[in-house]
């Protein structure tokens, strides 16, 4: 890997095209190093996470009104196939319909660092762009596995959220250069997409903060139909804001820390292998991903608690000891009342860790709809015991988190549980158990089982075997349609009525 330093240069400056960072992930993009079989392996537990949560959201509001959406713009050439239905339509629209599905129940991988992301937000629109241009499992595989490596190395080396900037804003580009790495663009070429898909996909944080909207599961997919469309306009000569980064009035100067600020973003170096994939991590439970450990740790403390004979409804409080990101953005830290609401949406709940760790005491697991249902969050029992846990930052924890040694980061918490008669219990758990260093690593046939359980009543038992033997089989697919699943029309009749809009 090289590291590159990036801030802002003075218009004044000679700057040479050649160090803006656009041009150097562009460089990465066209690199044609084969992509490693472990990469390409970690792609195909991707394509069945995502397709998995795609499924147990596909009647919920947000995602019926996203693919109604992308169905009033079939096209009869090319065209991308949207989840749950027959046919082809335009990529983008197509792009923006899979990806709101695959990022409605916040159920699919994370990768953690300077910043937060979804990487698997990456493939519902380099997909939709190989299914629109015919191209094969192979091509596929290689963009997304360049997706993957822009979007984890910006991770690391450039925090948004300190700024109040959502992650998207690293997800455009890495789309635009998956996309130009699948489509063998030249270096410019997607440079210039790279530009213009940051330009177009900087917002603002509050989508997640305070009334969190269905905008939450819109935003990446909004970003990859961005990113689509300035690759399209880019390949037919159009060019972006540049630098996009370093320029003077541009990114960082004015969305990020300052013109003083300096950054290290690091690349692969010309011919290395593209592996940040293997770095990122999926879900076992649907919640943000700094509330996995914490569910599992509460599942373990509540079989601890019952071999002690103690009774939750004993407890007086419960305190979290946490990193700065779990106990500022889902903790108490964020001094949001929403999270302590029984009435708040799902989308709020599933950003309270306070919420969450009670739910799952009680129950001793996590379900991606039950756990979330109104007539759970307004139970009394729930109520008062949600209401006695906060959150505090742990240094230590916040080291863990920002660590760069895999085997030391982690996303956990220590649990302090103190009884009205003085009791206290305490347990704490570093990585979750899905995690790779956890105790139950997620593999192939866990995606097969997580796929099979929340397709469970959607898809038959037949198409669901179907997709799975499909994607075993990527490297060979010659026609990438195969990677869609329909679903009768009884499932899709089920999806609420929306109100119409202009298409």
């Amino acid at each position: 890997m090289i590291e590159h330093e990036l801030r802002t240069r003075p218009s004044a400056e000679d700057f040479p095209y050649e160090e803006h960072l656009a041009h150097k992930i562009a460089t990465v993009a066209a690199d044609p190093v084969e992509v490693p079989a472990d990469t390409a392996e970690m792609i195909k537990n991707r394509l069945i996470d995502n397709a998995s949560v795609a499924m147990a959201s596909l009647v919920r509001r947000p995602v019926t009104s996203a693919r109604t959406m992308a169905t009033a713009h079939p096209v009869s050439d090319g065209g991308a196939t949207v989840f749950g239905v027959d046919g082809t339509y335009s990529a983008e629209w197509a792009a923006l319909a899979n990806g709101t599905a695959v990022r409605e129940l916040d159920f699919h991988d994370t990768f953690l660092a300077a910043e937060y992301s979804h990487p698997g937000d990456n493939i519902p629109p380099i997909l939709a762009v190989a299914q629109h241009k015919g191209l094969d499992g192979k091509a596929l595989i290689r963009g997304i596995a360049t997706g993957y490596e822009i979007q984890v190395n910006l991770v690391k080396g450039i925090c948004l959220h300190e700024f109040k900037i959502d992650h998207v804003a690293h997800l455009g580009p890495s789309v635009a250069a998956g996309i130009g790495t699948m489509l063998n663009l030249d270096v410019d070429t997607i440079y210039q997409a790279i530009g213009q898909a940051l330009h177009t996909t900087t917002a603002t944080r509050q989508s997640r903060k305070g009334l969190i909207s269905s905008w939450k599961a819109y935003a990446p997919a909004f970003a990859g139909k961005m990113a689509i469309e300035a690759v399209d306009r880019t390949m037919r000569g159009e060019g972006a804001p540049a630098p996009i980064w370093e320029g003077e009035d541009g990114f960082i100067a004015w969305m990020l820390h300052s013109p003083d600020k300096t950054y290290t973003v690091p690349l692969p170096d010309k011919g290395e292998e593209k592996r940040a994939i293997l770095e990122t991590y999926t879900k076992e439970h649907s919640a943000e991903y700094q509330s996995q450990a914490p569910i599992d740790l509460a599942r373990r403390m509540k079989k601890t608690l019952e071999d002690r004979g103690l009774d939750i409804a004993d407890i007086e409080s419960i305190v979290l000891h946490t990193s700065h990101h779990t106990h500022y953005v889902i903790g108490t830290g964020a001094n949001d009342p929403q999270k302590m609401d029984p009435h708040a949406s799902r989308e709020t709940l599933d950003h309270s860790i306070m919420y969450i760790f009670a739910v799952a005491l009680q129950d001793g697991d996590w379900h991606h709809i039950d756990s979330y249902a109104p007539e759970r969050a307004q139970r009394e029992d729930t109520v008062e015991l949600w209401h006695k846990v906060s959150t505090v930052e742990d240094p230590a924890w916040t080291k863990r988190y920002h660590s760069t040694d895999p085997n030391e980061k982690a996303f956990g918490a220590k649990a302090v549980i103190t009884f009205t008669d003085g009791t206290v219990v305490e347990d704490e758990m570093a990585v979750a158990d899905a995690h790779p260093l956890g105790a139950r690593p997620f593999e192939r046939e866990n995606y097969r089982t997580k796929f099979r359980t929340l397709a469970k009543g959607i898809v038959s038992e037949e198409e669901q075997e179907r997709f799975l033997a499909a994607v075993d089989n990527l490297e060979n697919l010659t026609d990438l349609r195969e990677l869609n699943i329909q679903v009768s029309d009884d499932v899709l009749a089920q999806a609420p009525q929306t109100p119409k809009g202009i298409f």
